[in-house]
């Protein structure tokens, strides 16, 4: 089992009123953004932004993070192999199947398994769908000798002009630079 990306879950109001800042921050636009029962949603960045009744919302705040992986079936063996347990069954969503999960230390998650659609067009970056082109190999697995993939930007890899994790593409930062990742 692969983890793909991880998100920090946000809880707005409206999520109209919350993603220009977060475009803003992240340097993006949301790769996804759809409803779900009562809730609206919005993948930008690192971010799951999550918009509704607070009562709505509720109901899936017992979850400290979204973590997409390539295989669903092999979290729930590896969790329960951990002392684990499923406490939300596996259900559909528009992006692919989900559920949510009790760690044994007591963490509670929500592991989703894209559609092999997002994770190619979210994940691996493939030209002629919306994104940039993929990254390399190594990269997209993430640690390297000296560079890791944050959000979809490639940082620490030593080179001059290396972009700044959660920055705009066009920001870069040269040797020296204090702002720099993996001096």
């Amino acid at each position: 089992m692969t983890v793909l990306k991880t998100y920090a879950r946000l809880w707005v109001d409206d999520l109209d009123t919350s993603l220009p800042l977060l475009r803003t921050l992240t340097g993006a636009e949301p790769d996804l953004r759809f409803g779900f029962g009562a809730i609206e949603l919005a993948a930008i960045g690192d971010f799951l932004v999550i918009a509704g009744p607070a009562t709505e919302r509720a109901r899936y705040a017992h979850a400290s993070a979204t973590v997409i992986v390539d295989n669903l079936d092999t979290v729930v063996a590896e969790l329960h192999a951990a002392g684990g347990e499923v406490t939300t069954p596996e259900a559909a969503s528009p992006t692919g199947r989900y559920l949510y999960a009790r760690h044994a230390g007591g963490a509670e998650i929500e592991y989703v398994e894209w559609t092999p659609e997002l994770v190619d067009r979210i994940i691996n970056r493939v030209p002629g769908q919306q994104g940039a082109p993929p990254l390399p190999e190594a990269s997209r697995r993430g640690p390297a000798l000296h560079g890791v993939v944050e959000g979809e930007r490639l940082v620490g890899d030593g080179g001059p002009g290396e972009v700044l994790h959660g920055a705009p593409p066009a920001c870069r930062a040269e040797r020296g630079d204090p702002r720099r990742v993996g001096q």
